[in-house]
Parts: structure tokens; sequence; C-alpha cells
């Protein structure tokens, strides 16, 4: 029997985001554990950044404490005739169901190859939906999951809907595992070490974000922000990135999850006449859109984010977006081409309509493999004996490089360390359970009203 000890800490480093060969590394926070920023009573916050302008989220009171996890895992490994029950918490429903079909897929997928690959695990995958936090979905899915005996719950896509059943997966001594979060509280969230992601921190988002807005030559910048733990993160993250490279944030207009008009906060950003705006927004962006451009203002000014950078080539007219630019984590398309044919085949075949999107469908994939060997390893499908493997199976300790399950399986299987790299990447997880190795693309509207891959940010 071994037994495997794991302490994880984590360690505040001011915010910032360190750039290396391409890799970008997570050193730093934001967010509070109540997944929203709220503004003093004021409704003004610390820090001023123009005449007459206050920024309206707290970024300092953002930052998670510390926190230092430590479990035991006595488990014992490889395993041999193990089912592992995973549910997935993913949009079907609300304001970020657009996402919902690629993250779908890409747990189906993976769930087929480890099935396939008949390696001593089979995943017995119960889908689930996560709606928002206006539907509120996940009141009933989860628990319902959790019932049926999951042991990890992959999703959900939203950083504020994860934040309202995080603590009752961790209650139940289940992994919460998100190929789509991005908010920087979870960083230092007190999960029991039972909370990974496969979706780089904002603090990496933010930096890109901010810094392709003042290298585009704009000294002002507006913004419309979603009011949740996703949204003032990631804000107050691109609001430092261009302060930093001599930019201005003059405004900032905040929206609640279920709003539908949103003029008072567009009036409110085109009243302080903004070089450009950054939408950090879901599915509203739909909305807003019409009302900015119809105020004249250029669509080239127009910065979007992974919550809402989408094919809208069949909402507006052609060329409403054209010249747009986004950012959101990914690697660069032609590396995964081949696995998003895979993908659309493995879609058709199943019957299900056509794929859309494919935004976050390689970390979904990866985040079921990784669930899938770290449980292999352990010889367990418990929540605790596969979160105590999870950073090994990345590779953040060293081992034999692989990139299928099949692949990595033999070797866990023969006693030796695996080091899978997915089909989003190097993976290789710190502490904490966030990756340690991400890239941003930045990506530009078409006349087609759909994004195109332009570099590695």
């Amino acid at each position: 029997m071994s037994v495997f000890t794991r302490t994880r800490t984590r360690q505040i480093l001011g915010g910032i985001a360190a750039v290396s060969a391409g890799a970008l590394v997570l050193v730093g926070c934001s967010g509070g554990g109540s997944g929203e920023a709220t503004a003093d009573a004021s409704g003004a916050a610390s820090e001023p950044a123009a005449a007459g302008f206050e920024f309206p989220i707290d970024c300092d009171a953002a930052a998670p404490a510390s926190y230092t996890p430590e479990y035991t895992s006595t488990s014992t490994g490889p395993g041999t005739d193990l089912v592992y029950k995973i549910g997935t918490a993913l949009p079907v429903t609300g304001n970020l169901a657009f996402l919902g079909p690629p993250e779908i897929a890409g747990t189906q997928m993976a769930a087929a190859d480890v099935n396939a690959a008949a390696k001593g695990i089979t995943i017995d995958m119960m889908q689930g939906d996560s709606g928002d936090t206006d539907n509120k979905a996940y009141e009933t899915e989860i628990p319902r999951l959790l019932g049926a005996g999951a042991t990890a719950i992959i999703g959900a896509a939203s950083s504020g809907t994860s934040l309202q059943f995080i603590d009752t997966v961790i209650a139940a001594d289940a992994i919460q595992f998100s190929p789509a979060n991005t908010s920087a509280a979870f960083t230092g969230y007190e999960d029991n070490g039972l909370y990974w992601r496969t979706a780089p921190s904002d603090v990496l988002q933010g930096e890109v974000l901010g810094n392709l807005v003042a290298a585009d030559g704009n000294e002002t910048l507006g913004m419309i922000v979603l009011n949740d733990a996703y949204g003032t993160g990631l804000a107050c993250f691109a609001k430092g990135a261009f302060e930093a490279a001599g930019g201005e944030v003059v405004a900032a207009s905040m929206y609640n999850t279920g709003d539908t008009n949103f003029s008072a906060q567009i009036e409110d950003v085109l009243a302080a006449q903004p070089d450009a705006i950054a939408l950090i927004t879901f599915e509203e962006v739909k909305t807003i859109i019409p009302e900015i451009l119809g105020a004249d203002f250029p669509a080239d000014k127009l910065y979007f984010v992974d919550g809402n950078l989408a094919n809208f080539s069949e909402d507006f007219e052609p060329g409403t977006l054209a010249g747009a630019k986004g950012t959101y984590p990914a690697v660069d398309p032609a590396a995964t081409a081949e696995f998003r044919a895979a993908l659309e085949a493995f879609v058709i075949a199943s019957g299900a309509p056509a794929l859309k999107e494919f935004t976050y469908a390689p970390e979904s994939y990866d985040a079921t493999i990784l669930l899938a060997l770290a449980a292999l390893q352990a010889g367990s499908t418990a929540g605790p004996d596969v979160a105590a493997n999870l950073q090994s199976v990345s590779g953040a300790d060293g081992g034999t490089k692989c990139t299928t399950f099949a692949e990595c399986a033999d070797l866990i299987n023969a006693g030796e360390v695996a080091d899978y790299d997915g089909v989003s990447g190097a993976i290789n997880f710190n502490e904490v359970g966030d990756p340690t190795e991400a890239t941003i693309g930045i990506f530009e509207y078409g006349d087609d009203n759909n994004y195109g891959f332009v570099e590695i940010g």
C-alpha cells in the first residue's frame, strides 16, 4: 500500500502574470469567495481612473486569502475494472448556453475514448445542466448527479455559476473540475484540494486584453462588465494591464445576470467618449452590440472576451463586426485541427446537431482524460484519491510524455509516471489545481461576423 500525502500552498504575488516562451505562468489572483465584487455604499470603489470617474470594482478587496489544504490518500494503483461515475454541469441553458455543445461533446468523446481503450477503467458519464445564476438549474442538477453516485463533476462553464455549487460538491468529497472557469477567485478557494481546472486564470487573459487594446493605439477605454466573479476579476486585470501600458480607463458600467436592458450602461460608457470599449459579458452581448453600433461607435474599436467571442454570422448583417477583436484561452487552431475534425465526426455520428463553436471543447476533453488517468493511477474513483494524483498525471512531477489516454494508461499500468499533454496543450497543474502554462489567442472578426485567429497574445 502506498501513502500519498499532498500539501497545496498558494502565494499571492501582486496580481502579476509572467510570460515565458509563449507559456503563461499564473501567479496572481482576484475575485472574492462570494463570487461577486460590489462597490461601497457610495457606489464608488477605491481607485479613481479619471477625473470625475471612479472604477466601480474594489480590485484590492477581490484578492483571496492564502489557503493550504492537507490530506492523505491511501489508495493503491493502478486500478483494474474501475467504473468512474462522472457528472457534468455544463450550460445547456442560461447565458452561456452557446458554449454547452462543444464542452459536452468534448466530455462525451473523451469518455468514449477511455472506454474503447479498455485499460482498467470505464467512465459512466451522466450529463447535467448548470444553467446560470438566474435560472439556477444547478440547484436540482448537482444533487441529482451526486445522488446518482458521481464522484466528479465537470463544470460549470461560468465562474459565477461554479461558485454557487462548489461547496456542495466539496461537502460530498467529490471533485469539481471546470474546463472553462477563469476567475482567479478559485486560486485561493477553500476547496480541500478538490477543485481543478484546465482553463487558465483571468490574470492571463486580462493582461493580454489590456495590452492588446493599448497596442492598437487606444489611449482611453470604457468597459461594460458582468457583475460576477468572472466579469469583475477580468475587468480588474485588463484595467491593470491597460493602465500599465499608459492607457486610462474612463468608464466602466456593471450589469447583473438576468438583466435584459443595457441602455443605461451603454449610455454611461459612450458619454465618456472612450477610444475603445471592452465588452466583458456573456450572451447578453447580442443585445448590447446593436445599440453601441447604432450610436455610431466603430466596430473595430470593440473588444470581446472568452465569455462572448462567438460566431454571429446568423445574428447580424454582413460586415457588422468587421475589425472587432477578442481574446480567449486557446492554442493556434492549426494545432487542434485534427481534434476538431474528430470531434465533428463524433458529434455527427451521435446524431447531434453539427457544432457551431469549439470554444473550450479541448479543455473539456482534457479534463475528462485527466480524471480517468488520475483514477487509474490511484486505483480509486473517490474524490480525494483522484485529486491526490491529478498533479502527477499532468506532468507536474515529470514523467514520460504521452498524448492519448491509451498511451498514458499503458505507462501507468506498467508502473511508470505518465505526463499527459492534451489537445489544449501542456497542462502541468500547480499545487492549487491551476494549469501553470497556457496561451491566450487573439482573434479578429471578418465581414462574415465570425472570428478568425490572428496570433497568440
